[in-house]
């Protein structure tokens, strides 16, 4: 009878443990970097808290990048006025003038920037895929990485439920 009262404590300790273990927010502070924008404006991340924001890293050669910048773009316009931002990191391998003539001609409505040295890349991660998005809370934490193109109605659900915490 000892045994089984012991074997039931064990197992008893064993999923509370685990509870506690699922239950720890487990979301790593995104990396304080400075960034420049394509318009010479200087900027670090840390300046991004306070909002929800996705960071997607693309280059000018990748057939899958270009194809979601218009979804990435409706989802900035659904949900910029509650408080989101959308970061465009092109790759360090990426031609700026590429980069630049690119954002340029598409006008999309959120921010670009060139990471010239992989700063942002190693900072995130060490991204190597384009794309790469990710997700960032209020906080400045990363919740979510999503190599290739992410599925936007789980994107949007997401980021619909970080706009809702508080």
């Amino acid at each position: 009878m000892t045994s089984m009262r012991y074997l039931a404590a064990t197992v008893a300790i064993l999923a509370i443990a685990v509870a506690a273990f699922f239950a720890v927010d487990r979301r790593e502070p995104a990396p304080d970097l400075p960034y420049t924008l394509l318009d010479g404006s200087r900027h670090a991340t840390t300046e991004l808290r306070g909002k929800v924001v996705l960071v997607n890293f693309w280059a000018t050669s990748c057939v899958t990048c270009i194809k979601e910048m218009p979804d990435l773009a409706a989802t900035h316009d659904r949900f910029v006025t509650r408080g989101y931002e959308t970061l465009a990191v092109a790759m360090s391998y990426d031609r700026p003038d590429y980069v630049n003539h690119f954002a340029a001609t598409r006008r999309l409505p959120f921010r670009f920037t060139h990471d010239e040295d992989g700063s942002l890349a190693r900072g995130f991660g060490d991204v190597r895929l384009t794309p790469t998005t990710v997700v960032l809370d209020r906080q400045g934490r990363v919740v979510e990485r999503i190599v290739g193109e992410p599925d936007f109605n789980a994107l949007h659900a997401l980021i619909d439920k970080l706009l809702a915490e508080t």
